[in-house]
């Protein structure tokens, strides 16, 4: 066996079939998930980031759910920290690790050389000048400074999109700048399964699955997390969570909270699809007609490495 743990990803646009897969995967080759979901770190968020079930996991041990208070902030740089632990841990049982989820800069930073430095330049006048803009603002500044971290970052999301235009302001660095000497060597040997399916059909998918997660209770979910008074944190901007904040806040109807709801799930699927088609190096599959195909082409790829 290398020294270096081999490392399977599955990764693709939300609602297209991970979770499953995933399991298939796991059974199928001694497997360990660890999840790549940057809002399923989070305690209490879990019908609207779609956790899998404890009775769905098949027994398979999943890793770095629910590590995190949803009032507790959680960085890229941490992510890859705790899961180059995890996958040197499930190595050293025998076991495959099997990274699972839609955030791709998270599964990327761990299975490339991403470094993260350390300076944190701030310039409080500014950003309280920042802070008095409105978000249309804000994003169309951003555009202007930096398009490539405009494309990257969804516009409600105003802290990033602040701390994006700050970056620009005091170093006069865009991202493209900063990214473009890492993230280009793999750390590990790896193999990244992408799921991907007809547009249409992907976005249905979206839509029913919205409504089966008010089936099952996200508004409660979400109610109970706005009358602990948890707002202005991370998690809190995650799709599902915000929309339905609107529609406690009294901004918006129930009706139009979910049109948003679906909307922006559509919007962040197809930024997932844009992001891992150009950042990483993806073999693509449909999970529904390619799942032989899929465990056969990944035992394929394993006798090389075991």
């Amino acid at each position: 066996m290398n020294k270096t743990p081999f490392v399977i990803a599955i990764v693709g646009p939300t609602a297209v079939g991970k979770t499953a897969l995933s399991i298939e995967l796991a059974k199928a080759f001694n497997g360990e998930i660890i999840n790549g979901d940057s809002m399923q770190i989070y305690r209490g968020l879990s019908i609207g980031t779609a956790k899998i079930l404890e009775k769905e996991m098949e027994g398979i041990p999943h890793h770095l759910l629910d590590i995190k208070d949803p009032t507790e902030s959680f960085s890229v740089a941490e992510y890859q920290r705790l899961v180059r632990t995890q996958i040197d841990e499930i190595a050293s049982r025998g076991k495959l690790p099997i990274i699972v989820g839609g955030t791709g800069l998270y599964i990327q930073s761990v299975l490339y050389d991403f470094r993260f430095t350390e300076e944190k330049k701030t310039d409080t006048k500014l950003v309280e000048k920042l802070e008095r803009l409105s978000s249309e603002e804000l994003y169309n500044r951003l555009i202007e400074l930096d398009p490539v971290a405009a494309h990257e970052i969804h516009p409600n999301n105003i802290q990033r999109v602040i701390r994006a235009i700050e970056r620009v302001e005091l170093s006069g660095k865009q991202k493209s700048d900063i990214d473009q000497n890492q993230g280009n060597e793999p750390l590990y040997p790896h193999y990244i399964i992408g799921l991907t399916i007809d547009r249409e059909i992907l976005y249905e998918r979206i839509n029913k699955r919205v409504d089966m997660m008010m089936e099952k209770g996200l508004l409660n979910e979400v109610q109970g997390l706005y009358e602990q008074n948890i707002r202005d944190v991370q998690s809190i901007q995650a799709i599902g969570y915000k929309e339905l904040y609107a529609y406690l806040d009294g901004k918006s109807s129930l009706e139009d909270a979910l049109v948003d709801l679906k909307q922006n799930s559509r919007r962040y699927a197809k930024r997932q699809l844009t992001y891992f088609r150009n950042k990483m190096d993806i073999h693509w599959y449909d999970p529904f007609t390619d799942s032989q195909k899929i465990k056969e082409e990944t035992s394929e790829i394993l006798k090389e490495f075991y």
